[in-house]
């Protein structure tokens, strides 16, 4: 029987630790990632995320320095650092509008998503919440992505927050969630880990 390639890919997927430093990524790859990135779901279809490209030498030994000197952000082709962004009510009547021109949502119900996304991230903690599921979600998105076009990756949340937004000038609204360093694998690269049993894992209610 074969093997789905989906479930393949996320089968084999790992968290590298060694990339090819020689590798480069041009602009229209790192493009074509981060499109493929964005059909990530979000709430609302806020699309609550923004993704800095990190692949010039000197933006690298910044990160890297940022990063508590982990080598993989220098060696991968690019660095990718992973925005979730306050979710902002006001923006969904532009990001729902092809959706209710092309007739698949009212005008009344994307008023009423408005409607919700304002009372429900009224809250600032629900608000920075959904923040980081977007944004984590777009990181997941970005990883098999990456998988699904020969690449590597490793997510990575060991840096220094603060000096990365100030470094890399984000937004007020923009909070810095993870790294994800892409690129092609270097040799010592450890297959997949173990995964826990789903006895452990798993509760069908």
């Amino acid at each position: 029987m074969m093997t789905n390639p989906m479930i393949a890919l996320i089968e084999q997927r790992i968290s590298a630790n060694r990339f090819d430093a020689a590798h480069i990524l041009s602009e229209a790859e790192i493009e074509e990632l981060t499109r493929l990135a964005t059909r990530a779901p979000s709430a609302y279809n806020l699309q609550n995320w923004r993704f800095v490209a990190v692949r010039t030498p000197q933006a690298k030994a910044l990160l890297r320095e940022l990063a508590y000197g982990q080598v993989k952000v220098e060696q991968a082709a690019v660095t990718f650092i992973i925005c979730g962004v306050l979710p902002d009510h006001a923006a969904l009547a532009t990001r729902l509008a092809p959706f209710v021109e092309a007739g698949f949502m009212s005008a009344e119900a994307a008023a009423g998503w408005q409607e919700g996304a304002r009372t429900q991230y009224a809250d600032p903690q629900m608000a920075r919440d959904e923040a980081v599921r977007s944004a984590s979600l777009g990181a997941a998105t970005l990883i098999y992505a990456a998988e699904a076009l020969g690449l590597v990756s490793s997510p990575m949340i060991s840096f220094d927050a603060e000096a990365v937004a100030r470094e890399f000038k984000l937004a007020s609204n923009e909070i810095p969630v993870m790294f994800v360093a892409v690129g092609r694998s270097a040799p010592g690269n450890w297959p997949q880990k173990p995964r826990r049993p789903l006895a452990e894992t798993l509760e069908i209610a």
